[in-house]
């Protein structure tokens, strides 16, 4: 298939590129590589999918990598309303895996505009791209974070999220319900896919596995939110793309006959983990105990999140399982080799 992979430079678009690609697919790379966190980071990952700076660098220019590996990428924002129906007139994809976002829970609190404009307009732009090029399934990333404070555990595709606590998920939450309504007015099959707390070698500086890491390396003290009582869904990125290209590559045939064209799947471990335990597992990679400030919860946190993947076992036969051990090792293996 002929697939359109958006958020191409970020931490989970780059790995389900990889994967397409070794599958056999042809992938069209979509990203603004904004400065929300390190860029370079981002153009290092585009040369592992050999894509060179020079050619990321610009805006709206469609490149082919040298050496014919069925990836090309183009630099461009999600909102611009007229590129980006020409990229996909152009190209004629067959599906669409919206990953592009503007990420992070506490960011949104300083720079709300962003996540207006890249996950509500940019969003609706892919939408009308589906709707008028007849594309036969969009994916897309949701989030975890739509469930807010939900107390009841694990987080069910079945419950309320009515009650975001911060502007991304209201974004991520705004996302959902416009792909109900496109798959409801115009027949396009959709699936959101609600992701809990990826982790994993190549991954974003802004989460806590990069951020922790990099603190105790540089003999700095770790930053501990909700003086550690906090819990996570920790997935690992493998896990997650394994997930993500299954959905891709096999859309439930069963539930698109039955015109039930909208769905909401959980990727996660199944597994909460207290917060302090995974610091515990950064802690014996690095061989050094981290000086640690506790501090009160930060505004849009939750303290605990927890998936249940029951229909992601049920649809796809599929379940997330990689340890906290191996998942931490992996990162700290992939840090020190990266950062040298």
């Amino acid at each position: 298939m002929k697939i359109l992979v958006t958020g191409a430079a970020g931490f989970i678009g780059f790995y389900t590129s990889k994967v397409l690609l070794n599958h056999g697919h042809i992938v069209v790379g979509l990203d603004n590589i904004n400065d929300y966190y390190d860029i370079n980071l981002k153009y290092d990952r585009l040369k592992e999918l050999n894509i060179d700076k020079d050619e990321a660098s610009l805006f709206n220019n469609l490149t082919k990598s040298r050496n014919n590996t069925a990836f090309s990428f183009i630099r461009m924002n999600l909102e611009n309303r007229e590129e980006l129906p020409k990229l996909f007139e152009k190209e004629k994809f067959d599906i669409v895996c919206n990953l592009a976002a503007q990420a992070g829970v506490r960011y949104s609190l300083e720079n709300p505009e962003s996540y207006v404009d890249s996950n509500l307009v940019g969003f609706l732009n892919i939408l009308e791209c589906c709707r008028n090029f007849k594309i036969k399934h969009l994916v897309y990333a949701s989030s975890s974070s739509v469930y807010g404070l939900n107390k009841k555990t694990p987080f069910s595709t079945d419950d309320n999220v009515d009650h975001p606590i911060s502007l991304y998920a209201a974004t991520k939450k705004s996302n959902e319900l416009m792909a109900h309504t496109y798959s409801h007015l115009f027949k396009i099959p959709t699936t959101g896919l609600r992701f809990f707390t990826v982790y994993g070698p190549w991954g974003r500086p802004d989460m806590a596995m990069f951020l922790f890491t990099d603190a105790i390396v540089n003999n700095k003290p770790i930053k501990v939110f909700n003086y550690g009582k906090m819990e996570r869904d920790f997935t690992f990125i493998d896990d997650i793309v394994e997930g993500v290209v299954r959905i891709l590559e096999h859309p439930n045939k069963e539930r698109i006959q039955k015109k039930d064209l909208y769905k909401i799947y959980n990727i996660g471990n199944n597994n909460s983990v207290k917060l302090l335990d995974f610091i515990k597992e950064i802690e014996i990679n690095l061989e050094t105990e981290a000086r640690k400030d506790m501090l009160p919860i930060q505004p849009g946190d939750v303290e605990r999140t927890w998936a249940n993947v029951d229909d992601l076992i049920n649809d796809y036969d599929y379940k997330p399982n990689t340890s906290i051990s191996h998942g931490v090792k992996s990162f700290v293996d992939w840090y020190k080799s990266y950062y040298k």
